[in-house]
């Protein structure tokens, strides 16, 4: 029988560095151990009774509690069905804060659907000119802006062969993706939110992305435009399923 060689306890360990990194700002490169988790429910009201009566159940949840932020929906494919998004720094929130307003009444008796739930934290791709800004306060902009009411939200997970590709291949691949979101941005059609959910998943997806807006059809039209870049045409082993919400009331 051979032996296995002996351990080296000697060998030094991997440096692990979990904060968040953006651009250089002169010699200077912005570091920051920040991050928004962000999270979505989606529930169906029981059949004979009048959604309405859950949507202000919402509403005084939100105003009794005055350390509750969120977005309410009401969901498209779902006649009976609401969505809730709720978001902190701190991933404690969702249980300390969020949980309770299931114990009211009228919110208890809602069946979550928990193939739909989505929860994620945002991240740096390096390239931030503002790193606080676009990890803490971009997400909330965009998801409480009274002028966009549709939001459309989505998991995702690439092949394991994208993360094998060179650096340089992975950046040209994620730019031509990034290119087409800068187009629909800046002509108001569509803004997104990025949120990496690695071990947060029940289906072990990667990313969760939110696209958000003041008409439905663009936001389906970016979904159809990007079908064509190579990182989904090529290295997306699957995405969804798909949250189609109308605002019904934020706070932020």
């Amino acid at each position: 029988m051979t032996e296995k060689p002996p351990m080296d306890h000697r060998a030094a360990l991997p440096e692990i560095d979990v904060r968040e990194h953006g651009a250089k700002r002169g010699e200077v490169e912005q570091v920051m151990d920040r991050r928004l988790f962000v999270q979505l429910l989606v529930f169906t009201a029981p059949t004979g009774v009048d959604p309405e009566r859950y949507d202000a159940a919402f509403r005084a949840a939100f105003d009794e509690n005055t350390a509750l932020s969120g977005t309410v929906y009401a969901d498209a494919n779902d006649p009976r069905g609401f969505g809730l998004l709720t978001w902190s720094e701190q991933p404690e929130y969702f249980v300390d804060e969020v949980r309770p307003m299931f114990r009211r009444e009228h919110l208890r008796d809602l069946t979550l659907r928990p193939e739909m739930t989505m929860l994620g934290r945002t991240y740096a791709t390096g390239y931030e000119q503002n790193l606080p800004f676009w990890l803490l306060e971009r997400p909330v902009d965009t998801v409480t802006n009274p002028a966009w009411g549709w939001h459309v939200w989505y998991p995702l997970r690439r092949i394991g062969a994208f993360e094998r590709l060179p650096e340089e291949q992975k950046r040209s691949i994620l730019g031509e993706h990034g290119l087409i979101g800068r187009a629909y941005g800046a002509t108001d059609l569509a803004h997104d939110v990025r949120l990496a959910c690695h071990g947060l998943d029940a289906n072990d997806n990667e990313f969760v992305i939110g696209l958000i807006g003041p008409a439905l059809h663009p936001l389906s039209h970016v979904v159809q435009s990007m079908r064509r870049t190579v990182q989904t045409s090529e290295y997306m082993q699957h995405m969804g399923p798909f949250f189609v919400g109308r605002v019904r009331f934020q706070k932020r």
